[in-house]
């Protein structure tokens, strides 16, 4: 039926009612034993007047403001080119909470941001950072390997000592341990002694939260034996040793009173270091950790007993996976991008279930160029594999940004090339556009806070 003759049907139905009413007897009809009553059109008047004049049903004007500008973010979120595609509205409340109460609490809690190349450097990661330690507290540049693999503008560190590099990627000159590879999905097998100097960043365009560090923690493997680490802060005159309580994963942590730009960890034994956390007080800690030519399948190639328990030593808020770049070239029909999303599915419920606790975010590729007939244009697939990842991710109960959109979609890697914000392969952001996407990200995440500070003030009114 068609709107127009279902609306004419309703209206004739309202007439006949009012008709009846009109015409019905005030003192009604008796049948029988049985009395009926209809209201006259005067009783309905006069109900739906009293109705809106009494004080107690009406809505205060701050409820319906708070409302207002709920209504209005949300609409605004929900059409921005950074918005999230979340499983639930309320996906992040729980982080926020936590992370405002960090501080207070003693808490150090993490976001992890794994990532192929794209992040190299400490890149986007930096501008995320910034954001969550100026918000809501905490320093440093968060979670590093125990020797340089990839420089970063972050920290600097130099390690020395009989260390053997396992990791779930890399070319074939890098040592697979069968799953023994920790939350960073590497480690260093240290045999004997082992240390590394950790200093803190001094270059000009490092935020400042980031150039001072007082707690530090060694997460490891203990393989057999005694096994010890001593830290050793020359500032602050600290040299302090822990011992390892047995065999298995566990963790050493040195917390200091003031703040200290430089140390030195070392180690004793037979283990795996996993890694080694740098941070400045209580707060929220960003970690940047770039798996160079990864598609982001690595993650269940980790033992799980072992990657949960290593999980279990951190305090994870959020781990960010940001990957499907370096799988674009490869995805030329929906078969592949199928396959790919069911994969990354595994990953996202792996992950779930080493670190329960921990929401998680998919970011997915940029927009890339390739040549089609000599002329420069988007990977033909890419938009699909965009709104496949979307669907991937919040089935998953994952979150989802898209750097594609954020971009400007199809094509707009040829614009951000031209202002130099991408480089000559049109894949990869320069420096400059890093920071950009990163602030962009940043944003997303600012905008869901304030979302979440909205709600939470209408219904603690509400309920008052």
């Amino acid at each position: 039926m068609k709107s127009g003759r279902i609306t004419l049907f309703f209206a004739c139905v309202i007439v006949a009612l009012a008709v009846i009413c009109a015409i019905f007897p005030s003192d009604g009809i008796t049948v029988g034993s049985h009395s009926f009553y209809l209201p006259t059109i005067h009783d309905l008047a006069e109900a739906n007047i009293s109705s809106f004049d009494k004080d107690e049903t009406a809505i205060p004007a701050e409820l319906v403001e708070l409302n207002d500008s709920i209504t209005a973010l949300q609409t605004f979120s929900d059409s921005s080119d950074i918005r999230f595609w979340l499983p639930d509205s309320l996906y992040f409340a729980s982080f926020w909470e936590a992370a405002e109460n960090a501080q207070t609490q003693g808490r150090t809690i993490r976001i992890m941001h794994y990532g192929d190349s794209q992040i190299e450097m400490d890149r986007m990661t930096s501008q995320l950072r910034s954001y969550m330690q100026k918000t809501f507290g905490g320093g440093g540049p968060g979670m590093i390997p125990f020797r340089t693999i990839i420089p970063t503008l972050a920290v600097s560190q130099s390690a020395s000592g009989n260390l053997t590099h396992l990791s779930s990627f890399g070319d074939s000159t890098v040592t697979r341990s069968r799953g023994n590879y920790g939350p960073m999905m590497q480690s260093f097998r240290m045999s004997g002694e082992a240390s590394v100097r950790i200093k803190a960043a001094t270059h000009a365009s490092v935020d400042h939260h980031v150039k001072a560090f007082s707690n530090i923690r060694l997460v490891y493997n203990n393989k057999t034996g005694p096994f010890r680490s001593t830290l050793t802060d020359r500032q602050n005159q600290i040299s302090d040793t822990r011992s390892a309580k047995g065999e298995g994963v566990g963790s050493m942590a040195w917390v200091f009173d003031s703040s200290t730009t430089a140390v030195t960890l070392s180690a004793h034994g037979y283990a795996d270091l996993y890694c080694v956390t740098v941070d400045n007080g209580p707060g929220v800690a960003v970690d940047n950790i770039p798996m160079r030519g990864c598609s982001g399948q690595q993650f269940t190639m980790v033992n799980q007993g072992l990657l949960t328990q290593a999980y279990a030593q951190l305090d994870v808020g959020i781990i960010i996976l940001q990957f499907g770049g370096n799988s674009v070239p490869y995805l030329n029909n929906e078969q592949s991008i199928s396959t790919y999303c069911q994969s990354m599915g595994k990953q996202i419920d792996y992950l779930h279930r080493c670190c329960p606790k921990a929401k998680v975010l998919f970011i997915g590729p940029s927009d890339m160029s390739t040549r089609n007939k000599g002329v420069l244009q988007t990977y033909p697939m890419l938009p699909t594999l965009i709104d496949s990842l979307i669907v991937t991710a919040n089935s998953h109960n994952a979150a989802y940004w898209s750097i594609y959109h954020a971009m400007g979609g199809w094509n707009s890697m040829l614009n951000w090339n031209k202002k130099g914000l991408a480089g000559s392969d049109y894949i990869h952001f320069s420096q400059h556009g890093a920071d950009k996407m990163g602030a962009k990200l940043a944003q997303a995440f600012a905008d869901n806070y304030q979302l979440y500070c909205l709600r939470r003030r209408f219904n603690q009114q509400k309920e008052d």
